[in-house]
């Protein structure tokens, strides 16, 4: 059963899976008039499980990608681990810790700019690293 969610989640949270989706919803909606408002009502509901079935999708896509992240942050040995499983932290947390991680980009971004400008610099005095 596992395998079928995840095979229907993965065809409807594509495009033809998107556009099937609109056209039932689109035909469902045409039968209101003829008085077929139970039709629609279960549609509705089905449109609904369907809903939870690609939420399913992407939380697993979402959890092989942090996975996949916490690999690659513990694997390179100058990086701090302390982001590891940040996902599972509440929302303020995770923010706050956003923002000191941006700071620190902007920061490391700004020193290597200056650093190269001086690099660039000293080559064009003649003093490249390699000498003259």
């Amino acid at each position: 059963m596992n395998r079928l969610l995840f095979i229907l989640a993965d065809f409807l949270s594509r495009p033809p899976g998107f556009y099937a989706m609109v056209i039932a919803m689109v035909a469902c909606t045409l039968l209101v008039p003829f008085g077929l408002t139970n039709t629609v009502t279960y549609a509705l509901s089905a449109a609904a499980i369907i809903t939870g079935i690609v939420l399913i999708q992407g939380y697993r896509d979402t959890a092989a990608i942090h996975a996949k992240l916490d690999e690659i942050v513990i694997a390179l040995r100058q990086t701090r681990n302390d982001v590891v499983g940040l996902e599972h932290a509440d929302t303020q947390e995770i923010k706050s810790k956003l923002v000191e991680l941006e700071r620190e980009a902007e920061a490391g971004s700004a020193e290597a700019a200056s650093q190269n400008e001086t690099n660039e610099a000293g080559a064009a005095a003649g003093g490249g690293r390699w000498g003259s």
